[in-house]
């Protein structure tokens, strides 16, 4: 059994391995789709080129340049053999004319002597190696080379019997000089092709960035006229079916709007029907529950409008959270209650203002009528508005919470609670905070009671 779940946790290592690899990549890599796309083309073209140009330089480069150098050393041996085999003049003129016109070597015969202390070679130098192993094998002779002294030169003195012979050959006899052309042209090549592909790119994603704003958009509960699809095939028909989905859903939000204005005139009128009746009934004793009735029934259409409405026929604009605080702040003045509020960031913000203000309203409501204190944190960053509510009321039990947001919804102990309530003021809250394209959560609070939070996107 041990030697069982030691296998097993063997198996297990590699996996567990790759997984934080994968995680850390994720964390590295960007999260966009414009620079995911680019990554994709840019590292198989990079990786690509590096594998060819590695073999290029193993495989070309060094197969030229030793080719080169071996030419090079033969010409200089058999310069030695001709100094060595025949009679020269004293000067060596003949040989070397013959060097530097049919060779294209510049030699000179020096008097003998030793051969300078060998030079420091460079970390990365492809010629110093190639061209000292191909004098070691053609010419078994002392030698000292400097490809490092006249960038276009390279020097090379061998010790002979009684003589130095010095050789000036020049860098590109004995290299493959022009391999970065091959390299600049590869590089060029790279740069214009992920220029095009950027400009291909960027017309690619501008339609998907459109339908996610006007996606946005219209999760805040604002109208994007300006959108049409347009793109690649799947872009046009996802943009379309936006359309089509967006064009339901405001339908079904008329729909349901006119029905229940309708309902609402009708139920109206038999209202006031009752209010005529009874106040010409007269101040009857009998009565007086009936008129409280009426004023219930009255009461709860208005509220029922309130949240069949929405309030999205209301555009977006600025509104100033400031003002909104001071009119609370006068109204728990008023019924003798603690307020206090902070606002970190900018105090303008763009919502529909009269939806925001009845959301912010119905939650001070709250804890105005069941806590004595109410405090409010405002947070306004680039993406976020968030607002906090924290009271020292009685709270909402955890496990109802997401109960008290559902419409006509009442708890017999519950802060939402109330005479002449509806159950739908939590209900309203919420639903203006999602048309915002946020939303209204419940928490303990710090102060002993709720924490009501509103966090929509800036």
């Amino acid at each position: 059994m041990a030697t069982m779940d030691s296998l097993r946790r063997e198996d297990r290592a590699p996996v567990a391995g790759w997984r934080w690899i994968a995680r850390w990549l994720r964390r590295r890599l960007p999260t966009g789709l414009y620079a995911r796309s680019l990554l994709i083309i840019i590292i198989p073209m990079v990786l690509l080129q590096s594998v060819v140009a590695a073999v290029f330089m193993e495989r070309h480069w060094q197969m030229v340049t030793e080719r080169l150098s071996l030419a090079v050393t033969r010409d200089i041996a058999a310069i030695i053999e001709i100094v060595e085999t025949y009679p020269q003049n004293s000067d060596y003129g003949e040989i070397i004319r013959i060097a530097r016109d049919q060779l294209n070597l510049q030699i000179s015969i020096e008097p003998d002597g030793d051969l300078p202390p060998p030079r420091v070679k460079p970390f990365f130098s492809i010629l110093d190696g190639i061209l000292t192993d191909e004098i070691s094998n053609e010419i078994h002779r002392p030698f000292w080379i400097d490809t490092v002294g006249n960038s276009n030169l390279v020097e090379i003195r061998i010790k002979l019997e009684n003589k130095i012979l010095r050789v000036l050959a020049k860098r590109s006899q004995t290299y493959a000089s022009n391999t970065h052309i091959f390299i600049v042209w590869m590089v060029g090549t790279s740069l214009v092709l992920i220029g095009i592909s950027i400009l291909f790119l960027r017309g690619q994603i501008r339609p998907i960035l459109m339908l996610a704003r006007a996606a946005e958009s219209f999760g805040k509960g604002q109208k994007p006229d300006d959108f049409y699809p347009r793109g690649a095939d799947e872009v046009r028909r996802a943009g379309l079916a936006f359309i089509l989905m967006r064009e339901r859903i405001e339908r079904q939000i008329e729909q349901r709007t006119a029905m229940l204005s309708g309902v609402s005139h009708d139920l109206r009128t038999i209202l006031t029907r009752f209010k005529l009746q009874l106040a010409l009934a007269g101040d009857n004793p009998d009565l007086h529950g009936l008129n409280d009735d009426v004023n219930d029934m009255q009461t709860m259409l208005e509220a029922y409008m309130a949240f069949a409405r929405g309030e999205v026929e209301e555009d977006v604009g600025e509104l100033k959270l400031s003002e909104v605080f001071a009119k609370l702040e006068a109204d728990f003045a008023l019924h003798g209650k603690t307020f206090a509020y902070s606002i970190e960031g900018d105090d303008e913000i763009s919502v529909r203002p009269n939806a925001f203000t009845r959301l912010v309203t119905n939650l001070a409501s709250n804890a105005r009528r069941y806590a004595t204190r109410l405090d409010i944190e405002a947070k306004h960053n680039a993406k976020w508005l968030t607002v906090v509510f924290d009271d020292d009321g009685p709270g909402i039990p955890e496990k109802n919470r997401e109960d008290v947001f559902k419409p006509f919804f009442r708890l017999d102990a519950a802060r939402n609670l109330d005479a002449s309530g509806t159950g739908l003021g939590l209900a309203i809250a919420r639903d203006i905070a999602r048309s915002h394209g946020g939303n209204v959560t419940l928490s303990d609070s710090p102060l002993g009671g709720l924490r009501a939070t509103i966090r929509i996107p800036a």
